[in-house]
């Protein structure tokens, strides 16, 4: 024991231990337990008379071999002090929320630090609940990332917006640029779509656009295609390791898929149903290697389908698109 008899003030020191938020142990040389204040009772539903001067890993036999156990040995061998953090261990000692014995273990920071009284090696251990803590930084992190998430999202259309196309197009174009690869860019308009939001409304407009992205979306089958919303009735499909002709198949099935809809138009509008017109450029063997060079060829395409008659793909290079 630190000390074998009452000493003016042991009461008070012993009502202050009881006052602190957060668990002390103190174990002697031979690692037996000699205080163990009121805040581990209810966590650990051990009283300090039925624990002291009992081995401290009699009393929690699952500290063996742990970094507890590790640290409290150098502390009382080598007069070394440790913190062990919750990234290191969340629940080292087999604690739970007070007047719990069933409920999940809380998440503790522990530090264990040596000293000496009257010639005698103890050591000191530290215990803080750091449940609450943690679950405020989970939300935080969640938090962070939901709105990271929202950030590339299109909020009407709830596929890619503007912002990821742009990060998206750069990492696949440096990608092809390092491996050799193929790329393939579509740009996408919905034909007549002023006609459509002046006859139905922009409510059905904007209802009209996110069935259009999400049939879009729904035609892009591989991990690496994206679909996202470029401006407006406009949308855009990144196609990595795809060359211009296969992109030009795959445009002309989405254009025919969206046409299959069967959404009826404005009577001013060119076709009865909704339709697409789509632009199509490629990367290969290192022509429009940059991303405003490969827009500007999509573009151009998408606006020789728009001019051409709407409702049909170009691709880059094409006759209609140079006339």
């Amino acid at each position: 024991m630190i000390t074998a008899k009452p000493e003016p003030g042991a009461g008070l020191s012993a009502r202050a231990l009881n006052l602190i938020d957060g668990g002390i142990i103190v174990v002697d040389a031979d690692q037996q337990i000699v205080v163990w204040n009121g805040w581990m009772t209810p966590r650990s539903g051990r009283s300090a008379a039925r624990v002291q001067g009992h081995p401290l890993w009699d009393v929690f036999p699952a500290l063996r071999g742990s970094r507890i156990e590790a640290a409290v040995l150098a502390a009382l061998t080598e007069g070394t002090a440790a913190a062990i953090a919750p990234a290191q261990d969340r629940t080292p000692f087999p604690l739970r929320e007070a007047g719990s014995f069933d409920g999940a273990l809380i998440e503790q920071a522990v530090a264990v630090t040596p000293f000496s009284e009257g010639g005698e090696r103890y050591c000191l251990i530290e215990i803080r609940d750091v449940s609450g803590a943690a679950v405020r930084e989970r939300r935080l992190l969640d938090h962070a990332e939901s709105l990271r998430a929202r950030s590339y999202v299109d909020g009407l259309t709830g596929i890619a917006n503007r912002r990821h196309f742009d990060v998206a197009l750069d990492r696949e174009l440096r990608r092809a640029q390092r491996v050799g690869g193929a790329l393939a860019l579509l740009l996408i308009d919905i034909d007549s779509f002023k006609a459509y939001n002046d006859h139905f409304g922009h409510q059905q407009g904007d209802r009209c656009l996110t069935t259009v992205a999400q049939a879009l979306a729904a035609m892009l089958k591989r991990p690496a295609d994206m679909a996202a919303r470029y401006g407006g009735e406009e949308f855009a499909a990144i196609l990595p390791d795809t060359s211009l002709e296969q992109a030009r198949a795959h445009a002309d099935a989405i254009r025919e898929h969206v046409a299959a809809l069967g959404l009826p138009h404005a009577p001013a509008a060119v076709h009865p149903h909704v339709t697409l017109s789509i632009g199509v450029a490629g990367v290969d063997g290192g022509r429009l290697n940059q991303a405003a060079a490969l827009i500007e060829a999509a573009d151009k395409a998408l606006y020789a389908a728009k001019r051409s008659g709407r409702n049909r793909v170009v691709a880059d290079g094409d006759a209609a698109a140079g006339g």
